[in-house]
């Protein structure tokens, strides 16, 4: 017997951790598979796409001493799982190439290929520089700067989140060459400067694995591989080779600054995106002596605008921009002011927040 009988929430919640990462279609049949592994004391799930790995664990029988491993198709057996009746009790048992999954009158057989074809990454973490710092804290990092991510851009760099270990500073920056966040979380030490850029999905898996706690997570860096160990995961990642633009001469300094409510110019935008270009998704802003206009059009000649006051005083501006983008910054911002920072009307706009010293967020101008 691989797996007695215990309760479906048991193997489904290792699995829900592992999933994420599991492609339907690949171009290894293995790929699609979990590895399920019984080691004494313990029942062991991994998964990977050959870039990223995530295993963790459960508690197994005590006294079975037995080792055994299986690769089930990853999304099948959770499918499976997740149909069946509440407080379900599951049997798993290996008969030649087939999985039997049983559950009161349900069965199950799912195909099987041998666990000693499942590719385990290599360790590449040799000299690895190790840093830990709160669930909570990298959490709210990655997610303030992750939007900005370039998506499967040609300049493959982009497509991912520099992270800097310098001082006693975690730095995380993210850019598509049309906006670029910026971040920055303290970590206990005085380490020396290392930058490497983690890929797209491992930023993802990681948003979603980390919980809000003020439990520790440890990451090692090395140049080829990082590795996250939290709450009983463990999520290794091949990082990304590449030069990462210079993030510093991006972020402009300005003299003209406009505070503003941060929900207020948030509907604001959000009305005025419903008559936007559906491609472009241009907005205007008009800033006046005390007053901000956010104007929007489409090819169909229906415009939107809205008037906001403020407490600006400088040069009459009139610049454009991707409501999209704007949205995105505002909307992982926790504060409740934003700080719009303008230069001339072919400037590119800093957003910044009275709460936070080290948020910033740039975006380009755009012709309407």
């Amino acid at each position: 017997m691989f797996i007695e009988k215990t309760d479906k929430e048991t193997i489904l919640k290792p699995l829900q951790v592992v999933i994420g990462i599991v492609e339907r279609k690949q171009t290894l049949p293995i790929l699609s598979n979990v590895l399920i592994e019984k080691v004494p004391g313990k029942i062991r799930f991994t998964a990977t796409d050959l870039e990223i790995q995530i295993t963790t664990s459960i508690e197994g029988r005590t006294g079975d001493d037995e080792t055994s491993a299986i690769t089930v198709g990853g999304k099948k057996i959770q499918e499976i799982l997740r149909v069946l009746p509440e407080q379900s009790k599951i049997t798993i048992d290996v008969k030649e190439n087939k999985a039997q999954i049983k559950s009161s009158k349900s069965r199950f057989s799912l195909l099987t290929l041998p666990a000693q074809d499942f590719p385990i990454l290599s360790n590449q973490l040799d000299g690895a520089n190790k840093i830990s710092l709160s669930q909570m804290e990298l959490k709210k990092l990655l997610l303030s700067v992750q939007y900005a991510m370039a998506q499967q851009d040609v300049r493959y760099y982009l497509n991912g989140v520099l992270l800097i270990v310098e001082g006693n500073k975690l730095k995380a920056v993210a850019t598509d060459g049309h906006r670029l966040a910026f971040n920055a979380a303290i970590i206990q030490g005085n380490h020396q400067k290392q930058e490497i850029i983690l890929p797209r999905k491992a930023i993802l898996e990681l948003c979603k694995l980390l919980t809000d706690s003020e439990e520790l997570i440890d990451l090692e860096f090395s140049q080829q591989q990082v590795k996250a160990s939290f709450s009983g995961i463990t999520l290794i990642t091949k990082v990304i080779e590449g030069k990462f633009p210079d993030y510093e001469r991006v972020i402009p300094k300005y003299e003209n600054h406009l505070e503003m409510n941060r929900i207020a110019i948030q509907q604001a935008l959000q009305r005025a995106a419903i008559l936007s270009n559906e491609k472009f998704r241009g907005v205007r802003f008009v800033l006046t002596e005390k007053n901000l206009s956010v104007i929007s059009s489409n090819s169909e000649q229906e415009e939107a605008q809205e008037e906001i006051e403020t407490d600006y005083h400088g040069e009459a501006i009139d610049i454009g921009f991707n409501v999209n983008y704007l949205m995105d910054g505002l909307n992982n911002i926790n504060s409740e002011t934003a700080i719009f920072s303008f230069g001339d009307p072919n400037s590119s706009i800093l957003i910044t927040t009275p709460d936070n010293q080290e948020f910033r967020y740039v975006v380009m101008p755009m012709r309407i």
